[in-house]
């Protein structure tokens, strides 16, 4: 049965998150628990910036490492999440219907207010 999930607003909070202790990091490893796992996500990223809102459209994303001056370990942590070009062409025709001009990107990657989130509540 296909339906949406509602939409979810998570902050990434700072990237060493995967190794901290802390509220935060139990709760996003405790969302697949709480909701069906999910087809597609959409995230939004203040990371990137573009003339136009971009759309990735790779079939599989590298890992950016969007910082300096943390540990070692967080430089070895890859998220090499699946992507969906079909779905990201979708989603530009639907915000041009809106008006809204847009773009596929097919050479960014993931940064880490993205893959922080996502590789602790869906890692694989």
């Amino acid at each position: 049965m296909n339906h949406m999930i509602r939409p979810l607003f998570l902050s990434h909070g700072a990237p060493t998150l995967p190794f901290e202790d802390v509220a935060a990091r139990d709760f996003l490893k405790g969302l697949p628990a709480a909701l069906p796992r999910p087809r597609a996500i959409l995230v939004v990223s203040a990371h990137w910036e573009t003339r136009v809102p971009a759309v990735n459209a790779v079939e599989r994303n590298r890992t950016i490492h969007d910082f300096a001056g943390f540990p070692e370990a967080l430089y070895q942590l890859t998220y090499p999440a699946p992507g969906d070009p079909q779905i990201a062409d979708r989603i530009v025709d639907l915000l041009a219907e809106a008006g809204l001009p847009s773009a596929t990107d097919t050479a960014r990657g993931l940064d880490h207010g993205a893959w922080v989130t996502l590789m602790l509540a869906w890692p694989g």
